[in-house]
């Protein structure tokens, strides 16, 4: 059977840029009982938005998670998906064993953290990467939550907004992940904690200390 010929022009050719706001607001979710979801996205501490009824054929319940700034919302006549079809929503959170510590003081069942590496691999990155580290929950019906570990901006990437003020759960996030890379590097025979540069790079060079006060970097 022949192919598809497709010109080598509409492989290069990219549409303009879009310059219209456009910000994600909020996921459905395909659910099938309305009032144990709603139990449930209460129990994790999330922010009830809405729960608006109208006639027994419609009602809209609407929950935002922490800082969050995307809602998700289920109840009737939203949607005719199959209950518990949807799967890999993200939560990023700073120090994913704290955020897992919490989920599972409220009665969660969260599963194992772990990293990617040619499949699912157990415990966290062992380089202590941003966006690699992950823990699943879900909810009744089965919709699919992964926590994903985001760790502070390295190299002059930013992985979190600027002018952001650390948090505490971001400092004990930061803490464990430093000792993580430096228990990676002593089994690699690659040093000591004591000389691990803090920002991936080569240890600073010693010079003048300088007058200016230190700033925040996102």
């Amino acid at each position: 059977m022949a192919g598809t010929d497709v010109s080598s022009n509409t492989l290069t050719e990219m549409p303009e840029a879009g310059t219209i706001d456009m910000k994600l607001e909020v996921v459905t979710l395909p659910i099938s009982d309305v009032d144990q979801t709603k139990r449930f996205y209460q129990s994790l501490g999330w922010r009830m938005d809405a729960d608006i009824a109208v006639g027994d054929a419609f009602r809209a319940v609407q929950f935002t998670p922490p800082r969050s700034p995307c809602s998700i919302a289920f109840g009737k006549g939203l949607t005719t998906d199959e209950p518990g079809s949807v799967q890999r929503l993200l939560l990023a959170v700073y120090d994913i064993d704290t955020a897992r510590a919490d989920l599972i003081s409220r009665g969660v069942e969260v599963g194992e953290v772990f990293h990617l590496a040619g499949g699912r691999v157990p415990g966290p990155d062992p380089q202590g990467r941003s966006y690699q580290s992950y823990a699943s929950f879900s909810d009744p019906d089965g919709n699919g939550w992964l926590l994903q570990e985001r760790t502070p901006a390295r190299n002059g990437r930013a992985s979190r907004p600027v002018r952001e003020i650390p948090c505490p759960a971001q400092l004990v996030g930061l803490v464990r992940r430093l000792l993580r890379r430096a228990r990676a590097r002593a089994d690699a025979g690659g040093g000591v904690a004591g000389r691990m540069p803090l920002h991936g790079g080569s240890p600073a060079r010693r010079g003048p200390v300088s007058s200016s006060p230190p700033t925040l970097s996102a």
